[in-house]
């Protein structure tokens, strides 16, 4: 709820938009959470149980507590990250691991595949749409060989696309670090504050539940 209410009413991103992200990672999680629910034994021993080919499947209080927490340490981690990626932008999050000695080669391969992602996002949308206007998926038979045709491009100008992209570099005098304009900004006493009542929380939060 913290990062909720950080993203919506600090961030400026929408509620439905927030929903939006959240609800594909949330809905992973409810499955895994139905899955930790369920105990197997030999013979009923919990709350709820179903037979299924002679094995008992049980829910008890036990597995109740255990998905309860791990469920919500999950979501916790998860709203953490998307907080993150939905107000930090990526050079600012370079800036910062460089900051603290990330390894360049580390910095350098997460750069380049969130770049590649976008590259090949566009690949795909060009390659679908030109799939499509010659209709490409007018039913089940020629849409599955399309498809396997635009993931097949898609591979080989990936390849193409990178050995580009490395010789452009190399003949830049790239030897690792890729170096970006760093826009330095300050930090604000009602952010100093902010972050001050989060962690307070937080760890008295923590002290109940020892």
């Amino acid at each position: 709820m913290a990062m909720l209410a950080l993203a919506v009413f600090a961030g400026g991103l929408s509620l439905y938009r927030y929903v939006h992200i959240l609800s594909l990672p949330v809905s992973f999680l409810l499955i895994g959470g139905i899955a930790l629910l369920f105990d197997v034994s030999p013979q009923p021993s919990g709350i709820f149980n179903v037979e299924i080919f002679g094995v008992w499947f049980s829910v008890s209080t036990a597995s109740q507590t255990r998905t309860a927490l791990i469920v919500s340490r999950a979501l916790g981690a998860v709203s953490c990250l998307i907080f993150l990626s939905v107000t930090t932008p990526m050079p600012d999050i370079i800036s910062v691991l460089r900051r603290v000695y990330c390894p360049d080669l580390i910095i350098d391969l997460m750069y380049l595949i969130y770049r590649y992602i976008f590259i090949l996002l566009s690949l795909y949308r060009q390659m679908y749409d030109a799939a499509k206007s010659r209709l490409g998926f007018r039913d089940y038979r020629t849409g599955l060989a399309a498809t396997g045709r635009i993931y097949s491009n898609l591979l080989v100008r990936s390849y193409q696309f990178a050995g580009k992209n490395f010789d452009a570099m190399e003949s830049r005098c790239y030897d690792t670090g890729i170096r970006f304009l760093e826009r330095r900004s300050g930090v604000t006493p009602l952010q100093v504050s902010v972050f001050a009542v989060l962690v307070l929380v937080s760890l008295c939060l923590s002290l109940l539940t020892l």
